[in-house]
């Protein structure tokens, strides 16, 4: 590392980078951890970086990959110059070799249809500056760029491509303060499904010590789900879904085909199940060579006896997606039990929620069957299986409800995001918090960055290991407290069911 005190340059396995010093944290954007995948790479694995000559500027995040519809993310990336999707950030405290710092790396969600390094709640400089840890986001492909089923291609390019950057991490962040035999994936959503998929991934044995899981999504296709899904989004451009036919196609086109598909899932709901009736085109798919099983079965088989697991999910994980859709307060009994149907598990589910919950109302079951099916209960399993092979897991439950929107959404889904960064004043989730966050939120905050920052540094958030007998989560609210895992009518209705790759229906 040298330079001037505003600037510092670093020597990465590619070349030399130029980054820049942001309250008092060395900060790189925008390094190339793979090829551009386009052209003759389009639809290929991740290829390793050439090298450059000179000083490369790291100082403006790369141009995000294309992106689904959703929270204008597509204009987002249609803005964006150049087409080096594929990019780490770094944030360090001490941005030199012998820091030997322990390192977080960040995989952000979005369904695997959005997701982008760039936004700005995911700025690592506050988690780096105060926790004392080395900072890496980085794009990976989405939608079908990155989990397309197509003839002839990789399956889950988007997790090939997470490994090339921890592989990426591994090689470089020595020269950047962080130790790489001290790495910590977290991530959130379809970033926490990405990091039990991790776990479950060859590839990526070795590539990191510590995983955090937040908001697990618990959808994991098979290859003839996906591949029909695939099809349904090539027809909607008139082609047929093979590279010959595809990998001409701007990819602004296949982005708008998705978003088509994704808008309509409804119909095919017979032929491709629940991830059709929650509108989710893509998710990994377990191919048997890249994703040999699902995350569940492979903890439940020791794959990550020797990692050590954080794993939680909020409260009221459904209910932004309720006010989405408009729906919040406006349940009927008629949508409510057909949920039940959908979602609840095996035949006594829906039963159960019904005798589980007896006070509970139309919107209540909405809400609680749809957070147990996609995230509550996918993760809470990731933990049972974990220590059911002999390994270790901490789970936590954030239960502090936002004060952002009039209070309408409790503790929802995507509330962790800014808690875990400390950016309670930017991006989009900050609008969860509110206008100028409270005391408590930055308290909360504070809290739950040093759990996430002591477990990276030394495998203890502060609280007991989950087991089967006391089940002890920690609850983040304003006073936290460790106890039995409070959503028990759920782990019982949901105890014994299995979750499943999600097949296709003929």
């Amino acid at each position: 590392m040298s330079g001037a005190a505003s600037e510092f340059v670093v020597r990465t396995a590619a070349g030399a980078v130029r980054g820049g010093r942001e309250a008092g944290v060395g900060v790189f954007r925008g390094i190339p951890y793979a090829e551009a995948p386009v052209g003759a790479l389009r639809f290929a694995a991740p290829r390793a970086v050439r090298g450059w000559d000179g000083v490369r500027a790291a100082v403006a995040y790369g141009p995000p990959p294309p992106q689904g519809g959703h929270f204008g993310m597509d204009a987002l990336a249609r803005d964006a110059v150049g087409d080096d999707w594929l990019t780490v950030n770094v944030w360090s405290p001490e941005p030199g070799p012998g820091a030997g710092l322990p390192v977080m790396v960040w995989i952000q969600g979005g369904a695997y249809v959005i997701g982008m390094s760039g936004l700005p709640e995911y700025d690592g400089g506050r988690l780096a500056r105060e926790g004392g840890v080395v900072v890496v986001t980085f794009n990976y492909r989405v939608g079908l760029e990155g989990f397309g089923q197509f003839e002839g291609v990789p399956a889950n390019r988007g997790l090939l491509d997470q490994v090339a950057a921890l592989e990426w991490v591994r090689d470089n962040i020595r020269a950047f303060g962080g130790d790489p035999d001290r790495v910590t994936v977290f991530g959130q959503s379809a970033g926490g499904g990405s990091v039990a998929a991790l776990l479950a991934m060859p590839r990526a044995a070795g590539l990191f010590g510590r995983a955090v899981a937040q908001s697990v999504q618990g959808t994991f296709f098979s290859p003839e789900l996906a591949a029909d899904i695939a099809t349904a989004c090539a027809a909607e451009l008139g082609l047929r879904p093979t590279v010959a036919d595809l990998s001409t196609v701007a990819p602004v086109r296949f982005s708008a085909a998705s978003d088509a598909v994704g808008a309509k899932m409804a119909q095919w709901a017979d032929r491709w199940g629940r991830p059709a009736q929650r509108s989710i085109p893509f998710s990994p798919v377990v191919d048997g060579d890249t994703l040999p099983v699902t995350p569940w079965q492979a903890l439940a088989d020791g794959a990550g006896r020797d990692v050590e697991l954080l794993v939680g999910h909020t409260r009221n994980e459904q209910r932004l997606f309720t006010a989405l859709a408009g729906l919040l307060g406006e349940v009927t009994q008629e949508q409510a039990a057909a949920a039940l149907d959908v979602f609840a598990p095996g035949e006594g589910g829906p039963r159960g929620y019904l005798d589980g919950f007896p006070t509970a109302t139309p919107d209540d079951l909405y809400e609680l069957v749809q957070s147990d099916y996609l995230f509550r209960m996918p993760s809470l399993h990731l933990a049972e299986a974990q220590t059911a092979a002999g390994g270790r897991a901490h789970v936590y439950e954030l239960t502090w409800p936002a004060p952002g929107m009039g209070g309408a959404l409790g503790a929802c889904h995507g509330l962790d995001v800014p808690l875990v960064f400390g950016n309670l004043d930017r991006g989009q989730p900050a609008m969860l918090i509110g206008e100028g966050p409270p005391p408590e939120a930055e308290e909360l905050s504070a809290r739950m960055r040093a759990a996430w920052t002591a477990f990276a540094t030394q495998g203890d958030p502060g609280w007991p290991a989950y087991d089967a007998e006391q089940r002890l989560v920690r609850l983040f609210d304003t006073r936290p407290t460790v106890t039995a895992y409070p959503e028990e009518t759920s782990r019982r209705i949901w105890q014994d069911h299995v979750i499943p790759v999600l097949p296709l229906n003929n």
